[in-house]
């Protein structure tokens, strides 16, 4: 290791203790002879001084030092003088008297300071995210999201579950959002797609007797422009066998309960609220109730239940599943299927925290001769469902347990939870509401080599 403490290790117990730290100079004062530092690492900030006669040959390559310059330094734990003690710093009561010091690489200007309260547009920030991201305040929300899938893997793991992979090269089946597809050069005309969610390896990985799963997943959609959208994001996704609805709501209300309880020191009252999918439009105007008017509460849960489990489009004239074809409707309503799709419920789930979304879920069809029915009613012939669907549909010829799961999207919990109003503070590198990155200026061109390997062609518009 190339240092001894952090720099948010020391206090008053080191004093006399000889030390080395590393780091970045987050700032630099001249006081006569006397020349004053702040080192800054991932923990905190440490004060150094360097004096002429003590501190020797560091306190003229001291003069040199300039911000973001990382450097390596060797001193004495000093206490500060009397007034000058700084209580706002885990180590304000010390300072380290230098006595060497290295430069292990100086910076450039950097665009803005590295600080918490100073206004910088969102271009500039996310075309320097390595120097935003050095700023505390942002990566308190990095931090926040580690400390996250610990929770959520922790208490899994304790449930049994089982943390399991699905693929990032797959299948085009879409259903609302567009894919995003890859070509595939060793099958000229083919393409891959990244997948929506894991939705159908997860039910799949049901039928193969793992029978609790769960994977912090990300995610592709290429979806219109949206202000909080963003084309990549990450959701937790949940499926469980030999279970229904109730062991569903117990299951996350326990999650969330604990998450609020390490991450907020809050404690949630349980069970959640729950609120039919008809009620929530007629009492609030909205299937995502926001009901912290009522509960007097920074954090209010509740279910949305019933959704019908189609939708009419009245542009094409056809059925359209309100969730996704996979989704069981009540037992009691499959009487209806046929002659009156629209008096048929769903057993989907919504989530909603505070107004919003927060994730969704529902019991599964598990039984091949339902879900072809589903398809039919949606213009899903067995020829297309075949096409798109068949490796589920194989599956569930041999022995699909009933099974049920719900997904999570991190990113908008993770916003809630910082109070950030936007998930692009909480995403290590996100992208701008156009779907472009400044830092790398992605999506770009690529070389006509690439294309003619691939077989494509390129019909040139503007960039959005």
């Amino acid at each position: 290791m190339l240092r001894t403490h952090t720099c948010a290790q020391l206090n008053a117990a080191d004093t006399g203790k000889p030390v080395t730290l590393c780091g970045w100079v987050a700032n630099r004062r001249d006081h006569g002879k006397l020349i004053f530092i702040d080192i800054r690492d991932r923990y905190g900030l440490t004060q150094v001084v360097f004096i002429p006669k003590e501190s020797g040959e560091a306190h003229k390559l001291a003069q040199e030092l300039r911000s973001e310059f990382v450097i390596k330094l060797s001193g004495l734990v000093n206490k500060r003088p009397a007034g000058t003690v700084n209580p706002k710093l885990v180590t304000g009561e010390i300072e380290i008297l230098a006595k060497e010091l290295e430069i292990l690489n100086p910076s450039s200007t950097p665009p803005f300071e590295i600080q918490d309260d100073i206004e910088i547009t969102e271009e500039i920030r996310l075309k320097y995210r390595y120097l935003d991201l050095r700023r505390n305040k942002v990566f308190k929300n990095l931090l926040l999201r580690s400390d996250l899938y610990k929770v959520i893997r922790s208490y899994l793991g304790n449930k049994d579950f089982i943390e399991c992979e699905t693929p990032i090269l797959t299948k085009s089946t879409p259903e609302g959002a567009r894919d995003y597809l890859v070509p595939a050069r060793l099958n000229p005309g083919h393409f891959f797609a990244l997948p929506q969610s894991p939705q159908l390896f997860k039910q799949i990985l049901m039928v193969a007797g793992i029978e609790k799963y769960y994977q912090i997943a990300k995610c592709f959609r290429d979806e219109d422009l949206r202000a909080d959208r963003q084309p990549e994001f990450t959701q937790l996704d949940i499926e469980m066998s030999f279970i229904n609805q109730e062991d569903i709501f117990s299951l996350t209300e326990g999650l969330m309960k604990i998450i609020f309880k390490e991450l907020k020191n809050i404690e949630l009252p349980t069970p959640f609220t729950r609120i039919s999918y008809k009620d929530a439009l007629e009492k609030y105007k909205s299937d995502k109730p926001d009901l912290r008017p009522e509960t007097k509460t920074e954090f209010a849960f509740c279910w949305v239940l019933d959704f019908p489990l189609f939708k009419f489009n009245a542009e094409e004239k056809r059925w359209e599943s309100e969730h996704h074809p996979f989704t069981a409707p009540k037992a009691e309503d499959i009487q209806n299927l046929e002659k009156s799709p629209d008096k048929v419920k769903s057993c989907s789930y919504d989530l909603v925290l505070n107004g919003m979304e927060l994730g969704s879920g529902s019991i599964r069809i598990h039984r091949p001769e339902l879900q072809e029915k589903i398809f039919k009613i949606i213009g899903i012939d067995k020829e297309e469902a075949s096409k798109r669907f068949g490796f589920l549909l194989d599956a569930f010829t041999f022995g699909a347990p009933p099974h049920g799961g719900v997904a999570f999207g991190l990113d908008r919990l993770l916003a809630i939870l910082s109070a950030e109003s936007s998930i692009r503070e909480v995403i290590t590198f996100p992208k701008t509401s156009a779907a472009f990155c400044p830092l790398t200026n992605a999506p770009s061109d690529v070389e006509d080599k690439q294309l003619k390997e691939l077989g494509i062609t390129i019909i040139n518009t503007p960039r959005l």
